[in-house]
């Protein structure tokens, strides 16, 4: 069953919804270009620019993706983005660090986007040769190993351009904001991998197998 039907929202609806995002995306990459806030620029910036990769995948390798699909890319591109942005009901501070909840919700959404990668590639090439053969409870075991190595990468990738930026000076791009934070992004980047080990086989199956039939086609060439 597709992530759509699961929603209960139109095709035409999630495709309006994920536009809408990307337009108010823009807005933000405007307001920090003007401002002279390079936080904004680049994490807007940066999130706008994976929200047109599925438009790249299908137009460059005709990989299609389900509506459902590209607004999960696009929401989770959004809420990042908007979570820098300093409102006036903070006292213009921004939701990252008005809201304690807010950074767990956008690690578990951001995780759940890497999880899905991760398995829909790992059973394109399950399909694609005999040499690869993951068991369920492996893929779901493998799944949380590659998230929780990704999240600790991405943890150490804030600390580091965070120090960079006091020792120079510069704008936060990224923020950590301690040891406890990052052990709660660590859980919740394992929830958004859970989540996906649990129902990515309904929703996925169909990039997966335009994967391996692109990787057929290749090998036939």
């Amino acid at each position: 069953m597709r992530l759509r039907r699961r929603l209960g929202i139109s095709p035409t609806r999630q495709a309006q919804l994920a536009r809408l995002m990307q337009l108010v995306l823009v807005g933000i990459v405007l307001v920090g270009a003007l401002s002279g806030n390079a936080g904004l620029v680049v994490n807007a910036g940066v999130g706008l620019a994976v929200t047109f990769l599925p438009a790249v995948l299908e137009r460059r390798y005709t990989l299609t993706m389900d509506a459902g699909i590209v607004l999960w890319i696009t929401t989770a591109m959004f809420l990042h983005a908007v979570g820098t942005v300093p409102l006036p009901f903070f006292d213009f501070a921004s939701a990252y660090s008005s809201l304690w909840w807010y950074d767990h919700v956008t690690h578990a959404l951001s995780s759940s986007l890497v999880a899905g990668v991760a398995y829909a590639t790992t059973r394109a090439l399950e399909e694609h040769t005999e040499y690869v053969a993951m068991p369920p409870a492996f893929t779901f075991v493998y799944l949380l190993l590659f998230i929780v190595s990704f999240g600790v990468v991405w943890e150490l990738l804030e600390f580091s351009i965070g120090a960079a930026s006091r020792a120079f000076g510069t704008a936060e791009v990224l923020t950590q904001y301690g040891l406890e934070d990052t052990m709660l992004d660590l859980f919740y980047d394992i929830a958004g991998g859970v989540l996906v080990a649990i129902f990515a086989t309904a929703h996925l199956t169909d990039i997966s197998d335009q994967l391996a039939a692109r990787l057929d086609a290749r090998l036939t060439r």
